[in-house]
């Protein structure tokens, strides 16, 4: 394996501008080195599968936020799942599939001192497939648990909108909303997505953006109103929402897909005095704050995935060169559930 390993090229995409808008082919540049061995303590993983998430785009962005940007020339941040194929750690075999923040590379070398930064740990594929713990039980699933749960803080017979309904984060808390008792309602773009949303992960309605009106939706398909907001899309969509809320209703922002590629300044919402008429609370959260207890919810969503209660979908694009084109999806809408990259065969 190592001989092999010592003539390897590693592919590598790196983040080569800071994009204004969307990103365009020349923010990024393709690079080539060959595979290093690991040393003492160190790890080297050939990557199997990539997460294409929204969050990757604040990641190109200067400035302060909850992680550093990706520096201009350093490999673009993605997490991924793949196969330890050299180790000089006794926690890690040759062949173990594991998780990690990899970049997109096709191998990544992990020093000791960086397997806990790069959250490295071995995955069950008896649990999920290598997919699906890029989705349910992997960042999109963990955000959705425990920003519905512990920001939102579902109790039974509420009802629940989630916006972005068919993508990664949606798709979670939308059954996961169902399966506390809440009533569940999403926001998708399209009747593909919106009768998926509601034929097979049985939300109970599902409103489509692009064709009818939001408001009108959510007055007809949350007579009573609404308890909790999972918001991943940010502007009108949230100020539609911010008229229904009920009384110590809880608005949880995962993200503002709406806005990341903006070159004006950031919608801010215009009903916010909802929030206080109505004695209501909107919260951020950010997963990685969770880590610790990200076993325990990937326990609990196995189980939902063994016994039928939850379902995934992954939208699969193949080849490292295929990764800005693949991106782009997210910010259109083009995706249909998690967006995963896959490399090699």
């Amino acid at each position: 394996m190592s001989t092999d390993l010592a003539s390897a090229t590693n592919h590598q995409i790196r983040l080569a501008a800071r994009p204004v808008g969307l990103p365009k082919d020349s923010d990024w540049s393709v690079t080539e080195e060959p595979v290093s061995l690991p040393a003492e303590g160190g790890v080297l993983v050939r990557s199997t599968h990539l997460s294409l998430d929204p969050a990757m785009r604040g990641w190109m962005n200067e400035g302060k936020s909850y992680i550093a940007p990706v520096g201009i020339g350093e490999v673009m941040r993605a997490g991924g799942v793949g196969v330890v194929v050299a180790s000089k750690n006794p926690a890690f075999a040759v062949g173990d599939p594991v998780s990690a923040t990899l970049g997109v590379q096709e191998y990544c070398l992990i020093p000791a001192a960086q397997i806990q930064r790069s959250a490295l740990v071995r995955i069950d594929t008896r649990l999920g497939s290598q997919t699906q713990w890029l989705n349910v039980l992997g960042m999109p699933g963990m955000t959705g648990y425990f920003g519905l749960m512990d920001v939102g803080q579902p109790r039974a017979g509420e009802t629940v909108v989630v916006s972005g309904a068919a993508g990664a984060v949606g798709q979670t808390v939308g059954q996961l909303a169902k399966i506390k008792g809440c009533r569940a309602v999403g926001i998708a773009g399209g009747p593909d997505k919106c009768r998926w949303v509601v034929e097979e992960l049985g939300f109970d309605a599902c409103i489509d953006y692009k064709s009818g009106s939001v408001r009108d939706g959510l007055k007809q398909h949350c007579p009573d109103g609404v308890d909790i907001y999972f918001d991943n899309v940010g502007g009108e969509i949230l100020d539609h929402v911010l008229a229904r809320i009920n009384r110590k209703a809880r608005i949880v922002i995962c993200g503002a897909i709406s806005q990341y590629n903006n070159t004006t300044p950031v919608q801010g919402p215009k009903n916010y005095l909802s929030l206080l008429v109505n004695r209501a609370r909107m919260e951020g959260m950010v997963v990685f704050d969770y880590a610790e207890r990200y076993p325990l919810a990937v326990a609990e969503m196995a189980g939902y995935l063994k016994d039928g209660r939850m379902k995934s979908r992954e939208d699969v694009v193949h080849g490292l060169a295929n990764f800005p084109a693949a991106l782009l999806k997210l910010f259109s809408g083009a995706n249909f559930g998690k967006l995963v990259l896959q490399l090699g065969a």
